[in-house]
């Protein structure tokens, strides 16, 4: 149990608000990310930003970085040395939720670049202050972080779906693939996909309200070291974490690629605007169930094994898509790796993380991890997309078989990772779940 507040006990009533907690953190995300690459390279003419693919890049990577570059400063030293962390978490969403919301009424690049930056400034240090959250308040970080943060998942989904039920469909009726209910598309629906930025922001504004009935969670004043980030950053010379950092590196980067390439590939197959949000969150069913076994499967195998299946999912997945011929229902059913790539390599990793640092340090710890993970890695990611596109669109357009060539290369980095986890990681963690 984490040492830094007084004990909850891990509790039933505790678990199910940390649980909704994770919900709305992920539901933020969510609302926004699977469709805003569609909405933001998609013509003027069309409903679209009109936005170029190093220009997405950048706006969803650079954006990204900065803010897991700050993330230190603002989540780790703040929560872990002077502010309640439920309190810094309020704040941090309210505003976030109201600069997502002005977002969705700019149409320029330059705006869009400036608001996306300061938005990730806001947003991306409450992704490891929820986790520290949660981590401070359950007593076996293996068998009850897992079921606390499947709800994050469930978050996730809810909002992919609710949006194109409420704002671009018409006429609901039962179809085969999620969410399970569709109909006739509004008219203008690719313009009307900008507005899941206002609708991510007013659920960004009531999480923020409900982080004040979290439990208080307050920092620990007497710290080892003034500076928790420094001592923190000293941990990834651990060979264990300097290996984990390498592959997260990799791994980020093709993840970040995922939400820039998949949109346009979706719609190039065929699905329509308002199918394409809920159709990425078919691999959130598997990882709803890969995370409610994930303390089980620790345990029984240990880091390196999960570690290992993670990258190795990544490889496949991106293999199957870069057979572009393959029928529509293969290559979204293909979807369900991505709940395996989540849960045995991202939410495996920060346990990891959660185990192997000090108790004075692990806010800071896991902002550290994020910065790597969610600030190099969706830079690189965005560069190697807008090479990628570069490289294989014809006449500035990705055609369907231009997509081939850039998925079997990020398939390669896939395996490439699961290798070199099979080879080189041992785990270093005290009282270790399984040896490896």
């Amino acid at each position: 149990m984490n040492e830094r507040v007084t004990p909850t006990g891990g509790g039933g009533s505790v678990l199910w608000r940390l649980a909704l907690m994770m919900f709305l953190q992920y539901a933020v995300w969510g609302a926004w990310l699977p469709v805003a690459a569609r909405f933001l390279t998609e013509s003027t003419e069309r409903g679209g930003l009109g936005f170029d693919g190093s220009q997405v890049g950048w706006i969803l990577g650079l954006a990204g970085s900065v803010g897991a570059i700050t993330a230190p400063f603002i989540a780790g030293q703040f929560a872990d040395r002077f502010f309640r962390t439920e309190r810094v978490l309020a704040f941090l969403l309210l505003f976030g939720g109201l600069v997502k919301i002005y977002t969705a009424t700019r149409t320029d690049y330059g705006t869009w670049l400036g608001l996306s930056i300061l938005y990730s400034i806001l947003y991306m240090p409450t992704l490891a202050l929820s986790n520290s959250l949660a981590f401070a308040h359950v007593t076996d970080r293996e068998r009850q972080f897992p079921i606390v943060r499947v709800w994050g998942t469930i978050g996730w989904i809810a909002a992919s779906w609710t949006f194109p039920w409420i704002w671009l469909q018409t006429d609901l009726s039962f179809q085969w693939m999620p969410p399970f209910l569709g109909g006739p598309e509004v008219e203008g629906v690719t313009g009307r996909l900008i507005d899941s930025l206002t609708f991510s922001g007013i659920l960004s504004i009531v999480y923020a309200a409900y982080c004040l009935t979290l439990p208080e969670t307050p920092p620990k004043r007497d710290a080892v070291e003034p500076l928790a980030f420094a001592k923190a950053f000293r941990l990834l010379l651990r060979p264990s974490m300097l290996l984990l950092t390498v592959v997260g590196l990799l791994i980020s980067m093709i993840h970040q690629v995922y939400f820039l390439q998949t949109g346009p590939f979706f719609s190039r197959i065929g699905l329509e605007d308002s199918q394409i949000g809920p159709a990425m969150t078919v691999g959130q069913f598997s990882e709803i169930a890969l995370m409610a076994g994930l303390g089980w499967m620790l345990k029984s195998l240990g880091f390196r094994a999960i570690l290992f299946v993670g990258g190795l999912a990544y490889g496949a997945r991106y293999a199957i898509w870069a057979l572009v011929d393959l029928p529509v229902e293969v290559l979204v059913a293909s979807q369900v790796l991505h709940g395996v790539c989540y849960a045995c390599f991202f939410a495996t990793a920060y346990i990891y993380v959660d185990r192997l640092a000090p108790v004075d340090i692990q806010h800071s710890a896991q902002t550290v991890f994020a910065l790597i993970m969610l600030g190099g890695g969706p830079v690189l990611g965005g560069m190697l997309s807008g090479v990628l596109q570069a490289r294989h669109e014809v006449q500035g357009e990705m055609l369907l078989a231009s997509f081939s060539p850039l998925w079997w290369t990020l398939s390669a980095i896939g395996g490439l990772c699961a290798v070199l986890v099979l080879l080189f990681f041992r785990d270093e963690t005290p009282a270790s779940p399984q040896a490896s």
